[in-house]
């Protein structure tokens, strides 16, 4: 069997494709597997790294991106199905699964028209624009969401669980509980401004209750250095706060964590379900067709998580949230 995996771009569309490809490795061992990807996405460190081959093509962002970018994009979109017309030749695989980002447009469609198997996975409540347009033209979508399915006009229409990294989904282990309050932060693959500048926001007030709470705080490459600074700045040591560029290994942060602060992507989502850890969610704004935001309902209305919208993200209503959610740790469902 030969798999062609098609996107990336942020780790909400990576690691799921990863477990997605680790399982089919364990049930197929003979199984080749391919990723296609472009070269300005995440997958480009990630995948070598994990020793699956990588292709790229040349795409960039349609939705809620400048006018100029969105010209650029669209000049370079022949290029991109000429890129993926060739890679599909070359490789004829048995099945192409477009997972979301950049390069699932060009693999998808040009595999549909080639009369390839075809399948979308698709993470969300609300369906990405690609996924949308795409899901005419493909044999099967799979959809985490069940109001997903709506949205989508696939010939056939599933709804499985969102595949999670098999150490986050088989973790049993738990670091010792500390007489310290523990709280993971991360903003994404990228990270967050806003989430970095409320985090800076809540050592600046430097309230009593930070003498019994730990943080180990994912800034993303562009704010590490600001970050890093501003806590200098303010004297907060790295027992107090641990700053990380990026986090490789998040099952051991999610067994060290009691609370994690995050965006609510739908990896994230699943991540911290399977870890069973509570968590404070905080949407990004700017995501396409604000996906983000009706993922974090879905969480909230299940009571499985807490959200702060950005535009209401204040130093003093994440301290009240962590504070609440800091006295109800052994009681929250998540936690235990």
């Amino acid at each position: 069997m030969k798999i062609l995996i098609a996107g990336g771009g942020t780790g909400g569309h990576l690691y799921p494709a990863l477990a997605i490809a680790k399982e089919v490795q364990k049930q197929r061992p003979d199984a080749e597997i391919h990723f296609v990807g472009t070269e300005l996405g995440l997958e480009k460190k990630i995948i070598p790294r994990e020793g699956f081959p990588l292709h790229f093509v040349s795409i960039g962002r349609l939705n809620q991106v400048s006018l100029s970018e969105k010209v650029k994009t669209l000049l370079r979109l022949p290029l991109a199905f000429f890129q993926a017309l060739m890679l599909i030749l070359r490789l004829r695989p048995d099945v192409i699964l477009g997972v979301g980002g950049y390069a699932s447009g060009p693999a998808l469609f040009v595999g549909a028209l080639l009369r390839y198997r075809t399948i979308i996975w698709e993470p969300n409540a609300y369906p990405g624009l690609a996924n949308r347009w795409l899901s005419r033209y493909v044999n099967m979508a799979c959809v985490v969401f069940e109001k997903a399915a709506a949205h989508l006009q696939a010939k056939q229409i599933v709804q499985i669980a969102l595949p999670v990294r098999e150490d986050i989904e088989n973790m049993k282990e738990r670091v010792p509980r500390s007489a310290n309050f523990r709280v993971l932060v991360f903003g994404g693959s990228q990270g967050s401004k806003a989430i970095n500048d409320a985090i800076i926001g809540l050592w600046r007030e430097n309230g009593p209750w930070l003498k019994t709470t730990e943080f180990v705080h994912q800034t993303g490459t562009q704010e590490f250095e600001r970050v890093s600074t501003e806590y200098a700045k303010l004297g907060v040591t790295s027992q107090q706060v641990a700053t990380h560029e990026f986090l490789h290994d998040m099952p051991e942060r999610y067994r060290w964590a009691d609370l994690v602060i995050a965006r609510s992507g739908t990896g994230t989502l699943s991540e911290l379900a399977a870890a069973g850890k509570a968590s404070i969610l905080i949407p990004l704004p700017t995501a396409a067709d604000d996906h983000q935001r009706k993922n974090a309902e879905v969480m909230v209305q299940r009571n499985a998580a807490k959200m702060i919208l950005q535009k209401e993200l204040t130093a003093e209503k994440l301290r009240q949230m962590i504070l609440e959610l800091q006295n109800d740790r052994y009681r929250n469902v998540w936690a235990r």
